[in-house]
């Protein structure tokens, strides 16, 4: 048994990821208020070190060292876990996806994706309802009326988005069986992302893309579709009774989310990590994923810095009567598309 290949890598890639990760969501949130700033024609924090780069520090002291508080009528057991439900699927849902080529160091094969798993699509799905969990329970664990307002609120927002969304990530699975020899496709994303399509493909996939945007802004729970928490109308929704370091998880799995979406989208839409001279310097394909997710979290501030929120039930009747039929009508073009292809 190879340990090095098995366990070791994997292991030591795990890591490094969610090191990345929460570094990245530290620095993601300085990276919105100055971009917000700019939108809104002004500076953006400045104070804590040179350009501001100590506010996300500045942020995770003040919110380690809050008092730790529990409501006298709260379900404890369920308040205290609720967090880490919401935070863990959105890492393990990086797990599966391929953030560069494989490199060759000291002699071995290093995977640039913690795990290649023939279902790697279905496990980022799994991944994202399973983090719905977390916000439903936190809102109901705190036994108040806001909270549950907001939990409910996240359960009636999943099942009119995610209709939409899995039936656009079923077509754009139909489109793999062009892309294999086999001709049965692929729900890899290792293999997604490193298969060849014709041009006219591309147009046909990146046509789907701005109706896929809007059922991720709403899976994220980003503005305009930030309703689980409307600060005017919910207080702070699910997360009106957290504070300390069970608010900063609830914070930190917002920005992860994004960070998730943003890579899958990356990898189904736009190539992962394939770009020009990889071939040639594979580590340039780490670059160019990176790039293009911070241009996809980019379009996520710039809708939320300029869009306003429409009203609840307005999101539920948009992705009931206009997403889904545009969805099913894509699909059944996309099949047909394959079939005669």
């Amino acid at each position: 048994m190879d340990w090095i290949s098995l366990i070791l890598i994997p292991g030591i890639t795990s890591l490094v990821l969610v090191v990345i990760l929460l570094t990245g969501f530290a620095y993601l949130t300085l990276f919105e208020r100055k971009m917000i700033g700019r939108f809104q024609l002004r500076i953006g924090p400045n104070r804590a070190w040179k350009f501001g780069l100590g506010h996300p520090i500045a942020d995770a002291l003040k919110m380690i060292f809050k008092e730790e508080f529990i409501p006298a009528r709260a379900d404890k057991l369920l308040y205290v876990i609720a967090p880490a439900l919401a935070i863990a699927p959105a890492l393990i849902a990086f797990a599966v996806v391929p953030v560069g080529p494989t490199l060759n160091l000291f002699g071995r094969q290093i995977p640039l994706q913690v795990a290649d798993v023939n279902i790697g699509f279905l496990w980022v799905l799994a991944a994202a309802s399973i983090g719905i969990y977390g916000i439903i329970l936190g809102g109901y664990a705190s036994n108040n009326k806001y909270s549950v307002l907001g939990a409910l609120r996240t359960s009636a927002q999943m099942l009119s988005y995610e209709l939409p969304m899995g039936i656009l990530l079923i077509a754009l699975i139909l489109t793999t069986t062009l892309g294999t020899a086999d001709g049965f496709g692929t729900l890899s994303l290792k293999e997604i992302v490193a298969m060849n399509r014709p041009w006219w493909l591309w147009l046909w996939i990146w046509l789907a893309f701005p109706f896929y945007f809007i059922t991720m802004l709403a899976e994220t729970t980003r503005k305009p579709f930030d309703f689980p928490e409307t600060e005017n109308e919910l207080v702070s929704g699910f997360a009106t009774e957290y504070g300390s370091i069970k608010f900063a998880l609830f914070y930190m799995t917002e920005y992860l989310h994004i960070l998730g979406a943003s890579a899958v989208a990356v990898s189904v839409f736009f190539g992962g990590w394939r770009g020009p001279f990889v071939e040639q310097l594979p580590i340039l394909g780490l670059f160019y994923f990176v790039a293009k997710v911070m241009v996809m979290v980019f379009l996520f501030i710039w809708v939320s810095a300029s869009v306003p929120r429409p009203r609840y039930d307005q999101l539920l009747r948009f992705c009931w009567t206009i997403l889904f039929p545009i969805a099913l009508v894509y699909l059944a073009i996309t099949a047909v598309i394959v079939t005669l292809a």
